[in-house]
């Protein structure tokens, strides 16, 4: 037996009895407009909230991204000119404008959306681009963090990242500037799946 093997048994054979977790309480407080307070809590790390999805996308993005000339898109609902798995490694969308993606789940409380590899092949395309723009099923809002981490999501996902807004930097004087690496812009848009 080797060095290793006779330290990791003497470990097992000496480590403390397993035992239960304790219970974890449920801190939710069931508040009514969820969407209101997701988009308080996104305001606050200045980001947007668009309750009503644009009555035609492309026309809203050339307003909203004037100039734009990379877009992907990882959804059905938006044109994009390239795609996430178009790319072939993750520096490819260094060069991005706007990226495009639905979330499976937003977290109220803190403004927060979900992303995993299921919504991008690859996921660095929500954090290269400049602008990101989040289609959000308002039926996919949990209140707080604890709700978010029981999420299905989570569990079937290798890589999961939780967004709140764009990028932010702030002073010991508590002065945030926006942007301070990363996307720009982070425009959350409320729209049932289809």
């Amino acid at each position: 037996m080797t060095a290793r093997e006779d330290i990791l048994t003497a470990i097992r054979d000496h480590g403390p009895a397993p035992r239960e977790m304790p219970h974890m309480p449920d801190f939710r407080r069931a508040p009514d407009d969820l969407a209101g307070l997701f988009t308080a809590a996104l305001a606050r790390l200045d980001g947007q909230v668009i309750t009503e999805p644009p009555a035609d996308p492309q026309d809203w993005l050339a307003a909203k991204f004037p100039g734009t000339s990379r877009i992907c898109s990882a959804v059905p609902e938006v044109t994009g000119m390239v795609t996430p798995d178009q790319f072939p490694d993750w520096t490819a969308p260094a060069d991005l404008d706007v990226t495009i993606v639905r979330t499976p789940l937003g977290v109220a409380e803190t403004g927060s959306i979900l992303l995993t590899e299921a919504e991008l092949a690859v996921t660095t395309a929500a954090v290269l681009a400049r602008h990101l723009v989040v289609l959000l099923d308002p039926a996919d809002l949990v209140e707080n963090i604890h709700s978010a981490y029981r999420h299905p999501s989570f569990t079937r996902a290798a890589y999961a990242v939780l967004l709140s807004g764009p990028s932010g930097s702030a002073d010991i004087g508590g002065v945030t500037v926006h942007p301070a690496q990363g996307v720009t812009t982070m425009t959350i848009i409320l729209w049932p799946r289809a």
